[in-house]
């Protein structure tokens, strides 16, 4: 008799596999691994379907392989954050976010089997092992995306969560220096830096050992010294921004949001950040480096609710003049929107192939993320299932 297989875990050697009959009286499968893709490589059992890592927290209800609510004949993914799962710091001061999400992008040891044996760690501290990985879309590509989301009607309207964006891939050896001038290090002239500074988010803090109660240096447990920030030195880092594409709810609205910054160092007192219930469809925010575009939205109450709704999107990432801070070339976005609807397979073009600003001006390009992004200080609590991505 045929069996419908449910991949929990695809090891790259010997694969694991479990099936629902495995599982004869669970429905949900918590998938509580988690892997920093910036500073970690995944290990095996940490990847998902031989596709994707968790990140986030690592609550049994936070991710859930879901055997109820099957698309396409396989489990889907259920994501879940409640009242107090808020674990992130905020982009305002006090504000909190809360984060359980896949990533398409992450490197495994099998990524460094071939290269120099300290490209690890340098990687590990620049922040960039994923850019050895899988998953990314070059800068100034273009590429076709589909995923499906199952939003309950039990959700509340009042929700802020992003359920799909875009990512950049930000370079941290990109600097300013206390002088104010920006430029890129090498690596190791990067690794000499950290050795006296401690970043804290983009902002450098100067690198103070840690002292017990008696005034004497702390260790961990291998011996080596405890840092701490001190006060800023002056020196500021590349660490990114808003997601250069996300799907969403705000305020009582369904929203597609598209971002762009030109500039070579992003400036991270720059919230440019076009607001869904504010904002004019496909009229741009700006500021002197930065474009925050509405490029859809409808009320909350007229987003399909308990059924499978699939997004297909081709975006043609802007290509941007890297030092010279310009535009060369603006982008490109189309959405179509499939569901059912009393048995009727309902199709709208949503957004129709609009020329657009959106990306980053980095060196590397963009990678994909679903799930929970719980943002804006809320704790509404969020449920929904994701499935069925590819790109190409």
């Amino acid at each position: 008799m045929k069996k419908n297989i449910f991949t929990i875990c695809l090891m790259l050697a010997g694969c694991s596999i479990l099936t629902a009959e495995d599982h004869p009286t669970k429905t949900l499968v918590p998938l509580t691994e988690r892997v920093n893709v910036q500073a970690d490589s995944a290990r095996t059992s940490q990847v998902i379907d031989n596709v994707w890592v968790a990140v986030g927290t690592n609550k049994e209800h936070a991710i859930q392989r879901d055997f109820t609510r099957p698309f396409q004949g396989e489990a889907s993914y259920r994501f879940e954050l409640r009242e107090d799962d808020n674990t992130l710091e905020g982009y305002a001061k006090g504000e909190t976010k809360g984060r359980a999400e896949f990533s398409y992008c992450y490197a495994t040891s099998a990524d460094f089997a071939n290269l120099p044996a300290d490209t690890y760690r340098k990687a590990q501290i620049t922040k960039t092992v994923y850019h050895h990985g899988k998953g990314a879309c070059p800068q100034g590509s273009s590429r076709d995306y589909e995923f499906s989301v199952y939003i309950p009607s039990n959700l509340d309207q009042q929700v802020a969560t992003i359920f799909a964006q875009w990512h950049g891939m930000p370079d941290r050896t990109l600097v300013q220096t206390p002088e104010g001038v920006v430029k890129k290090l090498t690596i190791d002239e990067f690794l000499e830096l950290e050795q006296r500074t401690i970043f804290k988010k983009n902002v450098g803090h100067e690198k103070v050992p840690r002292l017990d109660k008696q005034g004497k240096p702390m260790k961990d447990k291998q011996g080596n010294p405890i840092y701490q920030a001190g006060k800023e030195n002056g020196w500021l880092v590349e660490q990114g921004g808003y997601p250069p594409l996300a799907f969403g709810f705000s305020g009582g609205w369904f929203y597609i949001k598209a971002n762009s910054d030109r500039r070579w160092l992003t400036d991270k007192d720059d919230r440019c950040n076009a607001n869904p219930e504010k904002a004019t469809v496909m009229k741009p925010v700006t500021s002197t480096y930065k474009a925050s575009t509405i490029a859809h939205k409808i009320p909350f109450a007229e987003f399909p609710k308990d059924c499978w709704v699939t997004f297909r999107i081709h975006i043609d990432w802007t290509v941007y003049g890297k030092e010279a801070e310009t535009i060369v070339k603006p982008g490109m976005l189309d959405v179509q929107m499939d569901y059912a609807d009393q048995g009727k397979t309902l199709s709208r073009h949503i957004v129709d192939n609009e020329e657009i600003l959106i990306g980053r001006n980095d060196d590397d390009g963009y990678y994909f993320k679903f799930g929970i992004y719980r943002v804006g200080n809320s704790t509404v609590p969020v449920c929904y299932n994701l499935a069925g991505y590819s790109e190409k």
